[in-house]
């Protein structure tokens, strides 16, 4: 086979399923809209089970829900038939996945479902099937036609179904007024929920990591605490250690060295900056990074305020961690 037709043979499939897609989000009905409206309304959580290749699919659905705002749990059909359905509660909604609508595993534990009295939605492409009679809702996810070169393997239609769950998630987070940083709260581990979650708080330098003087400090004192604590900053302190008057960087010092005649006659008072720009430890990782960056002259250190009350240092080396 020519390289060619290999590229052709795939081209065909992303075809057909595009169509099917197309198709499909041209037809979206009145029964869509009820179905977005009953899981918001839902004061459970919403089960979703399916086998097989869309059982597959069915877990995906599941966790989207979950990470969007919509409780949701997966739950294998046949492993309902064993125990499983514990999981539903009348107050829950199953959303059942069946392209055929005539998976045996599915239409065995209806009866039980309809029992425990759930809400039962059914996502199948045959509206005809046993599965949408017995769906107290359904969704149409019909395809003309498999991308499978056979017609034969789940293709298009796990496709449609893969989408026909995005869109509801899609649907419910609008209707939720779901943000991203609900969004960074299911995700505290990935880069997003390091963005949108971590405040300078969280990253700053307080206590005994910081370099403390006076304003009276001679300058080889100041030399030797910038280079035992290593953050580039030195803190010049009230007298009673309560406010924090200046601070001293690697900048201050290496202007300072211009006039080596003097340096080491020099005090703390005499070259600490009392302009500093202020940063609160409740301000967003990020916002503080864009504030340093954005200086004409760029800062790698800044002093941190809980309201009025000096609290830390922030390195840019740290902000830098959740970029």
């Amino acid at each position: 086979m020519l390289d060619q037709e290999i590229i052709e043979i795939a081209r065909n499939i992303y075809d057909t399923e595009i169509k099917s897609l197309e198709k499909r989000m041209n037809k979206l009905s009145e029964n869509f809209v009820k179905v977005v409206r009953k899981i918001f309304d839902c004061k459970g959580k919403v089960v979703v089970t399916g086998i097989g290749k869309t059982g597959i699919i069915g877990k995906k659905i599941s966790a989207t829900f979950a990470s969007t705002g919509t409780t949701s749990i997966f739950m294998n059909s046949t492993e309902g038939l064993h125990g499983d359905l514990g999981i539903i509660n009348p107050e829950d909604i199953v959303l059942a996945i069946s392209n055929s609508g005539e998976s045996d595993e599915i239409l065995a534990i209806m009866p039980a479902i309809k029992n425990i009295g759930a809400f039962v939605i059914g996502m199948t492409g045959n509206i005809n099937s046993r599965l949408a009679k017995a769906s107290d809702l359904y969704i149409n996810t019909h395809v003309d036609e498999e991308g499978c070169p056979l017609n034969l393997a789940p293709m298009s239609s796990t496709t449609n179904a893969l989408v026909m769950g995005d869109a509801i998630a899609g649907c419910l987070m609008k209707l939720r007024n779901f943000s991203p940083q609900n969004f960074a709260m299911y995700h505290p581990g990935g880069s997003l929920g390091r963005k949108l979650l971590t405040k300078v708080g969280n990253l700053m330098k307080t206590g005994e990591a910081l370099a403390l003087c006076k304003a009276d400090t001679s300058m080889e004192d100041i030399v030797i605490l910038m280079s035992e604590k290593k953050l580039g900053v030195v803190c010049v302190m009230s007298d009673n250690n309560s406010l924090l008057v200046g601070i001293i960087t690697e900048g201050d010092i290496r202007r300072a060295l211009s006039h080596k005649e003097k340096f080491f006659n020099l005090k703390a008072s005499d070259i600490m900056t009392t302009n500093y720009t202020k940063i609160d430890k409740e301000e967003m990782a990020t916002q503080a990074l864009s504030t340093m960056e954005d200086r004409p002259h760029q800062i790698n250190v800044l002093p941190v305020f809980d309201d009025n009350n000096f609290v830390g240092v922030i390195r840019i080396h740290d902000l830098l961690k959740v970029r």
